[in-house]
């Protein structure tokens, strides 16, 4: 046999063996898109693919083979996430609202390939995903300029899903009106409370009247729905765009730096992962002299950095309270579980909502 026979006959054997590792490789990339949508977790995963990259290019020996390989892994991982991409389009994702609203931009941003379905409110969509109507349900917790959306903070504390992943998206508020109007003809102006909040002082300053809706699509299409030129609604550019409005004026949030935080909310709780670095957890505390801050004092006392902490009524009994905390650390740890452990003793109820690696901008 010659030596050019030779080398044909190793890339011959290599390539079947190639062949049964991709078929491997292909099937834990399945296994993987099933637990993303159990889980309700975004396909796209940068840092981590970035992490195999440089692991897997450190193995290359000859440096010249280097930037061959690491173009062979990139094409290797969009292919296992293209087979994940079709395999998710059967997912549905719940959102509150309409097509145009907020939540349902961000969650078409989440799971470009999903099927998002739209409920008349935060309750609604939450509970869909509990019965098994929806894979999972996009909402919003917090404003930046706006604050807590406590309704989904009490659905988070007295339901059963739990929260995989939170994701980051900026708000741009605009008015919005029917065709020929002006901003001179605007008498009143329609939106959810949150948007109305976000455009406080705009709304001041023109002396509008204000009507809350259950979110600013629907408020959109209110005001499509109506017809006359005085009234506006204040919404995302998609939702002119979906009921045939126009802009009258863009960006009229009172902050310039104004993005909302989206939980996804599923009915499976995520494993722990070594990288998981937040978490969010509910807890009520023995109503005790001191309860409360032998609490917050657990958390530090095992390294946990809490980054937020805020109560809401539990509506139960008067002046009873939940607390609803985020912090930093890997709870999934030895630390962490000793922590857990130790809060147990001075909380009555303790729910760990969520862990996850990071926030992700959408």
């Amino acid at each position: 046999m010659t030596e050019l026979e030779k080398a044909r006959q190793t890339i011959n054997d290599v390539d079947k063996q190639m062949a049964e590792l991709f078929e491997q490789r292909m099937d834990a990339a399945r296994i993987v898109a099933e637990y993303k949508k159990e889980n309700g977790l975004k396909i796209d995963d940068f840092a981590r693919e970035e992490q195999i990259i440089a692991k897997n290019t450190s193995l290359i020996k000859d440096e010249d083979y280097k930037s061959y390989y690491v173009n062979f892994l990139k094409e290797t991982i969009t292919l296992s996430k293209l087979l994940q991409h079709r395999l998710l389009e059967g997912m549905r994702v719940a959102y509150s609202g309409v097509e145009g609203a907020f939540a349902n931009i961000v969650a078409e941003r989440i799971f470009p390939d999903a099927n998002c379905v739209g409920y008349k409110d935060f309750k609604a969509a939450y509970t869909a995903v509990v019965s098994g109507e929806c894979d999972c349900a996009v909402l919003p917790i917090e404003n930046s300029f706006n604050g807590d959306v406590g309704k989904v903070m009490d659905l988070s504390f007295f339901g059963s899903l739990f929260v995989n992943g939170i994701y980051d998206a900026d708000i741009v508020q605009n008015l919005l009106g029917v065709k020929g109007a002006e901003i001179k003809d605007i008498k009143k102006v329609i939106s959810h409370s949150q948007a109305l909040g976000q455009c406080a002082s705009y709304i001041e300053k023109h002396g509008f009247q204000t009507v809350e809706a259950v979110n600013t699509a629907v408020a959109a299409k209110q005001v499509a729905e109506a017809g006359d030129i005085d009234i506006a609604a204040i919404g995302s550019e998609e939702a002119a765009e979906k009921f045939g409005l126009i802009k009258l004026e863009s960006h009229i949030n009172e902050s310039n730096v104004n993005s909302t935080r989206f939980a996804v909310f599923s009915r499976s709780e995520k494993a722990h992962l070594p990288t998981d670095n937040h978490f969010i957890m509910l807890f009520t505390v023995n109503n005790a002299a001191g309860s409360l801050g032998k609490a917050v004092s657990v958390i530090g006392e095992y390294g946990f950095n809490l980054k937020a902490l805020k109560s809401r009524p539990t509506k139960e009994l008067v002046w009873d309270y939940y607390f609803y905390a985020e912090g930093e650390g890997n709870i999934g740890s030895e630390q962490g579980k000793k922590m857990l452990e130790k809060l147990s003793e001075c909380c009555s109820n303790l729910k760990i909502l969520g862990s996850f690696e990071k926030e992700i901008k959408v």
